[in-house]
This record gives structure tokens, C-alpha cells and sequence, in this order.
């Protein structure tokens, strides 16, 4: 099939327009300036994202750069973005399955904690893969570490000791 038949029908030819548009679920971004095919047969409209992997990068820092509070969307979106289950992500944030769907929830939604937020912030802009964190073996209810901390100057920085 040619570059500018429609994928849908097959009959109409594809005119290229840049618009702005709405993008994503659960979040309020307007993508400016991005190319959208029309199809003059079936009227299909298809929305062209080039580096979508960039674009999810800029949506998460912005989110977590904002002054605003999370919304229950843009929680999920982070969580998404993170590339959690909503059960690993309890399991990481230290809370239940059903927090996380209180706090994911359109209808009756939860606050996500200052101290939970600001965890989630600072996750989505490091960016780390997820086993990196190991948050979850980092439960408060284990016991101390047995004496002080211990770290030693090398050639390349501090580093802990034994």
C-alpha cells in the first residue's frame, strides 16, 4: 500500500496538516505544531509522534518539576513512565495494592502523601531502571544496622567499608 493511501480504508490519499492536539490519559498535554494525516475518503485523522520515548521523558519532568500537586492521572502516567505495575509499585512506595488504586482513582481519589510525592518526583527524574531503586528492602521495620556507618576515602571517593 503507498505511503499516502490510508491505512484504514485503503481508498483515500493522506493530506498531511500541523495542529496542535490533545495527547494522553489521564494528563492535559497539547502537543504544538505536530503532523496530522487526514484521509479525504474516510476522514480518519492520524497523529504522527516522532521520538514518542522524548516525549514521555519531557511530559515526566515536567510533571515533576510542577508546583502543583499530582493528580490521580498524572500519578499513573509517572508510574507508567517508571515502568511499574501498580502492585510494584506499591511494593516500592511502601503501601498497599489498594493505595495506589485510592490514589490512581478518577472518582473518588486519595492525596498521594507530600512524602510519597516527592518520592515519586524525584524517581521520574533520575530515570533509573527499576532495579535500581531497591526501595523495598528498606522496610522501617527492620532492625538497625549494627554500629555506625563506615566509609573510607579511595582514589575515586568515598566509599563504604564492611
Amino acid at each position: 500500500m503507498s505511503e499516502n493511501k490510508c491505512p484504514m480504508c485503503g481508498e483515500g490519499v493522506l493530506q498531511s496538516r500541523r495542529e496542535a492536539r490533545r495527547y494522553g490519559r489521564g494528563v492535559e498535554v497539547v502537543l504544538l505544531n505536530v503532523v496530522v494525516r487526514h484521509c479525504s475518503a474516510c476522514g480518519e485523522e492520524l497523529l504522527v509522534i516522532p521520538a514518542i520515548e522524548a516525549l514521555h521523558k519531557a511530559i515526566a519532568a515536567s510533571l515533576a518539576k510542577s508546583a502543583a500537586r499530582l493528580r490521580p492521572g498524572e500519578i499513573r502516567f509517572l508510574r507508567t513512565y517508571l515502568g511499574y505495575s501498580s502492585a510494584d509499585f506499591a511494593r516500592v512506595m511502601g503501601v498497599s495494592p489498594e493505595t495506589v488504586s485510592r490514589w490512581e482513582s478518577t472518582r473518588a481519589p486519595q492525596k498521594m502523601g507530600t512524602t510519597a510525592e516527592r518520592l515519586l518526583r524525584l524517581m521520574a527524574l533520575q530515570r533509573k531502571p527499576v532495579q535500581s531503586y531497591r526501595l523495598e528492602e528498606t522496610a522501617a521495620d527492620e532492625k538497625p544496622a549494627p554500629g555506625p556507618l563506615r566509609l573510607e576515602a579511595t582514589a575515586k571517593g568515598w566509599a563504604a567499608v564492611a
